[in-house]
């Protein structure tokens, strides 16, 4: 009886906190009652303190409220946020450490309290309130107080991502924070804050909006501008919505039908082009040199090892800060980081640390320049970057710091993973990615290369008595690669020596493929083939053994650009796939992706028929006659098989960016033989195979509703089918009228789809295409 009475009393406490939490939870929601803690009396949060385990927060956060009007003693308030600062930042170095993605109550219980009682928001009030008054002689908030409110906030948003989205909502708290970025003491705390908040945001920021960005940016030294692009990496960048159906082009032209009127993103992007200056300086952050230590033998892995210690730039830059800061005790040089060059805690750090903060920098500057040369303001990017020397300055990082000797192994995501598990992997990819950008479809490829180089080029089209390519004529020999190698070049000797499944060599053979696209250049072909490339190509897709089906199809796209039309590379091919067995297996990988290969089948048919048309030279009779690749291919049975599957594995509602080249393929096939007058046996051939396989109508129909999206995707104004016509060499008008010719619906047409399907099998699955 008397344990039952000792147990009340304590029963009741329990529930009278559980009730004052349900109170001040539903205030918050409802917008009426009791909405924060402060509005209790200080007796009685003191009197469930102990029971609920508040730990004296919500006492704080009632001293904090009752002291923090406008003309209060900031020292004081100072005093109280860091006495809760220490409750709250001990769950947040836990959270990181311990990786834990989901926040709840239970494991981060300081945190809860302090949002619930309403101290994010009158954090948020404390830092705003000078700028909602017209009041002038009130004290001014010291900088290490502003740092320590921000710092609150930023963890309070590590663990609860309730309370990142509440302060992302605020349209009038995110453009305050980005006046802070002016002050360089607390630039470093509201940079991670804004980083944090943007990266929840439902609504892309519009720099526009951000009051007097230019003299903001240009107000930054470099490394406050490296920082600024990881929060302008968010801006510029249209969110992954992370739905499959979104990135169909079916999806993608009706988004572009409804928004007509640029992006966010576009408008942001523009915005940081007009700021002077800017461009000039990400060239001089991605080109600048790092001052390393020599002696590291374990170079690699200290660097491994520090990064999974400090899991993010946060804890990185927050050293170096007070590297800078130390400097600045005993120096008044530049707020550059000449400073930070000689400071003591600077020599202190781990050698790869200096570098890991280097590279990381680099990262979002390089992600900055790549996704600005992929938008609408190309060409003016690619001015600037080639103005500025970007590519020349990369190639004098590329031994020392890009592709520096690695002194350990390292499992490699795919491309398509996120990976945050090294930041020199990460820089890698980026480069690359910029590399790709740069080259692809653009005259400034050629900067790529040195002077010898560039003779060489020239030398090799003097040889085969044919014009120099008027890009390669017109390049500015004073914005080009220096030093005994090129950054094409250096990029080839890597490539050959990367590990068989390293994701690495998706983007090298992309980066390479990207200097090869375009209007064919035979002098830019004969030029990576004397550096041993097809053989190299063939070696990883024949004989290593490799498995990945992105690395093998960026391999197959390279070759591909590698090989058309060139007669030497098909005899160097011959030489090489010596044996039936090496022919085998290399059709096997060719035929177990047609996704996948279809670019390098588009090429060997496109060489073929060109090949056909030129029998009077004895090297082309030659090579017909040998090339086993060739005899394949001029096999009428094994186009139309191929022909057959091209079509089968796609339809309207399933094409992307990806697989779309299937499509393609498929009217290169059908071009080539309407030219040559056969269009109507290929036809017929397609509607025997349905009546074979007893699904009559089908695969014409699925053809036909695939011509009529071609038409509505590639005659689309906007869109540009230069790059249909050079790869092909193929005049787009042909590319529509035979897409004309074949959609005619005169059924008396042995030239038209409509003619080869019965009847009752017409129009199967055509109203998936009306969307």
């Amino acid at each position: 009886m008397a344990t039952t009475e000792r147990l009340g009393p304590s029963r009741t406490r329990r529930n009278s906190n559980k009730n004052i939490l349900t109170r001040i939870r539903h205030g918050q929601i409802s917008g009426g009652g009791l909405s924060r803690g402060t509005e209790m009396s200080e007796a009685l949060l003191q009197e469930r303190d102990h029971q609920a385990k508040w730990h004296g927060i919500p006492v704080m956060l009632q001293r904090l409220y009752d002291s923090s009007h406008l003309n209060s003693d900031l020292s004081q308030i100072h005093s109280i946020i860091k006495e809760v600062a220490s409750f709250l930042s001990m769950e947040a170095m836990s959270f990181v450490t311990e990786e834990r993605r989901t926040a709840q109550e239970s494991t981060s219980p300081n945190t809860y309290t302090f949002d619930l009682f309403g101290g994010v928001d009158l954090l948020v009030e404390i830092l705003m309130r000078p700028t909602l008054t017209t009041q002038t002689n009130f004290p001014k908030m010291s900088d290490d107080l502003v740092k320590d409110c921000l710092s609150v906030l930023y963890n309070c948003c590590i663990c609860m991502e309730g309370v990142t989205k509440s302060l992302a909502s605020r349209d009038d708290f995110v453009m305050f924070l980005f006046t802070l970025m002016s002050n360089k003491k607390t630039f470093l705390q509201t940079a991670t804050l804004i980083e944090d908040i943007l990266g929840v945001r439902k609504e892309m920021i519009q720099l526009e909006g951000i009051p007097n960005l230019p003299s903001l940016v240009q107000s930054f030294n470099q490394q406050q501008l490296a920082n600024f692009c990881r929060i302008l990496s968010v801006t510029i960048t249209e969110p992954d919505l992370g739905n499959d159906d979104k990135h169909t082009l079916l999806a993608k032209n009706a988004q572009q039908k409804s928004n007509l009127c640029p992006s966010h993103s576009e408008v942001n992007q523009v915005a940081l082009l007009n700021i002077p200056g800017f461009i000039e300086r990400l060239c001089k952050l991605a080109t600048r040199k790092v001052s390393e230590a020599s002696g590291a033998s374990s170079l690699l892995l200290e660097l491994q090892d520090w990064y999974t210690l400090l899991d993010n730039a946060l804890v990185l830059d927050t050293l170096m800060q007070m590297a800078t800061e130390d400097a600045e005790q005993s120096s008044t040089e530049s707020p550059d980081e000449s400073s930070l060059v000689t400071s003591p805690l600077r020599h202190s750090l781990p050698q790869s640390m200096k570098i890991v903060h280097e590279i990381m920098y680099k990262v979002e500057v390089l992600y900055v320049l790549c996704v600005l040369l992929i938008g609408r303001q190309r060409n003016q990017v690619h001015r600037m970057l080639a103005e500025f020397k970007l590519i020349p300055g990369l190639n004098n990082l590329f031994d020392k710091l890009i592709w520096r000797k690695q002194t350990s192994t390292h499992v490699l995501h795919g491309q398509n993973q996120n990976c945050d598990c090294s930041p020199e992997i990460s820089f890698k990819i980026h480069f690359l990615r910029l590399l790709q950008s740069f080259s692809d479809h653009h005259e400034n490829k050629y900067l790529l290369l040195n002077a010898q180089e560039l003779n060489e080029l020239s030398a090799i089209s003097l040889k085969a008595n044919i014009p120099e390519v008027e890009a390669l004529v017109n390049t500015d020999r004073n914005l080009i690669c220096d030093g005994k190698k090129g950054l094409l070049t250096r990029l080839l000797s890597v490539m050959k020596k990367e590990p068989a499944e390293s994701s690495f060599r998706f983007w090298q053979a992309r980066a390479v493929e990207s200097f090869l696209r375009g209007s064919t250049s035979y002098a830019d072909q004969v030029f990576l083939l004397k550096r041993g490339l097809l053989e190299h190509i063939l070696f990883c897709i024949i004989d290593s053994g490799c498995k990945s089906r992105d690395v093998l199809q960026s391999y197959f796209d390279l070759l591909g650009e590698l090989m058309k039309f060139n007669i030497d590379s098909f005899k160097r091919f011959n030489k090489y796939v010596n044996t039936e067995e090496k022919f085998q297996t290399f059709m096997t990988q060719i035929n177990s992706s047609l996704v996948d290969s279809n670019m390098l089948v588009r090429c060997i048919i496109l060489s073929l028929d060109r090949f056909e048309s030129q029998t009077d030279d004895v090297r082309v009779v030659e090579v017909l006659s040998e090339c086993s690749l060739l005899s394949y291919m001029v096999r009428v049975e094994n186009r139309l098989t191929i022909l057959f599957r091209l079509v089968n594995i796609i339809n309207v509602q399933t094409l992307t960016q990806e697989n779309v080249s299937c499509l393609n393929t498929s009217l290169v096939v059908l071009m080539l033989a309407r030219r040559r007058g056969k269009l109507s046996f290929y036809l017929n051939a397609l509607r025997e195979k349905e009546y074979t396989e007893k699904y009559p109508g089908c695969l014409l129909n699925n053809f036909h509703n695939l011509l009529c999206f071609w038409q509505r995707h590639y005659l689309n104004k906007d869109k540009d089918s230069t790059c249909l016509e050079n790869s092909s060499c193929i005049l787009f008008t042909y590319w529509k009228e035979t897409v004309s010719v074949l959609l005619d619906s005169d059924r008396t047409s042995l030239c038209a789809i409509a003619s080869y399907i019965d009847e009752a099998y017409m129009d199967l699955g055509r109203d998936f295409l009306e969307v």
